[in-house]
């Protein structure tokens, strides 16, 4: 596997260009239960990730894997419709080269999102948590090697990584769609194994209020680019120790499905707000 580099990005970027020619403002990464969202955009392009050279390609169930450039209320938009995963065996580089390439292509600001277990007592299945932080100790981080200058500094500041002025956006858009939403702290665990009851305690006594496999690297990504940052988590089912059955990506994608108009209104009245 190709570890990137600043020639490689380059290279991504020149393979896409071969398809279009758009330059979007905002990139959106869809989570589980969200990968049609971008069915209801006006399209103006799409480019299946295999049509990239040597670019990392989703396999888990329900990501389609391709982006999808177009409009999301009359913002440009680049639309990862699938996100590629640590623990579908790439290297940490790989798992955030789609973001450092919709960074490249145009985009400035990031939206994430995802489906998370909730740890937090005051979550329930189908919630929605605005992530206003997070723990990155327990994934390596994507800006081991050496530094690509061309992205952001060697020792980049992770005071804020999810902007503040982002936040405000998403918490008055909630408002307006009557839809409610909860904040809090997202933890990224490797995955793929959903985690003991033991770990659930101990990342509570750290406290994060969420857990998943997925967002914290790509938000570090792009924190390191300079790119604004928010994200949303999907609350798609209880932790271990916490729920009261066996957890399993059924239940996960049951939940998102469930919940994924009002997941969409949330998205779409958000970046509305988030033209420039």
């Amino acid at each position: 596997m190709l570890i990137p580099s600043w020639e490689r990005i380059e290279k991504c970027v020149s393979d896409v260009r071969k398809k279009t020619d758009f330059v979007p403002e905002l990139a959106l990464v869809l989570g589980s239960g969200l990968g049609d969202f971008a069915e209801s955009a006006e399209a103006v392009a799409v480019v299946n990730y295999s049509e990239i050279d040597g670019f990392p390609v989703s396999t888990v169930p329900g990501h389609k894997g391709r982006f999808f450039f177009g409009y999301v209320e009359g913002v440009k938009c680049v639309i990862m419709q699938g996100r590629v995963h640590y623990y579908e065996g790439y290297t940490m580089e790989e798992v955030v080269l789609p973001v450092r390439l919709m960074n490249a292509l145009g985009a400035e600001t990031l939206f994430l999102t995802n489906a998370a277990g909730g740890i937090s007592p005051t979550f329930s299945a189908g919630d929605f948590m605005l992530i206003n932080g997070h723990i990155s100790s327990f994934v390596p981080s994507p800006l081991i090697g050496k530094n690509i200058d061309r992205l952001g500094v060697r020792f980049p500041d992770m005071s804020e990584v999810y902007d503040k002025n982002l936040r405000e956006i998403i918490k008055q858009s909630a408002s307006e769609q009557n839809i409610a939403l909860k904040e809090g702290v997202y933890v990224q665990l490797t995955g793929p194994n959903f985690e003991t009851p033991q770990e659930i305690k101990m990342l509570s006594m750290l406290g994060a209020d969420a857990v998943g496999m997925s967002t914290v690297c790509e938000a570090v990504a792009a924190k390191h680019a300079g790119m604004s940052v928010c994200g949303i988590s999907c609350i798609s089912n209880l932790a271990a120790g916490i729920s009261k059955t066996p957890l399993s990506h059924a239940e996960v994608s049951e939940t998102a499905d469930r919940v994924a108009p009002d997941f969409k209104r949330l998205i779409s009245a958000s970046v509305k707000k988030m033209k420039k």
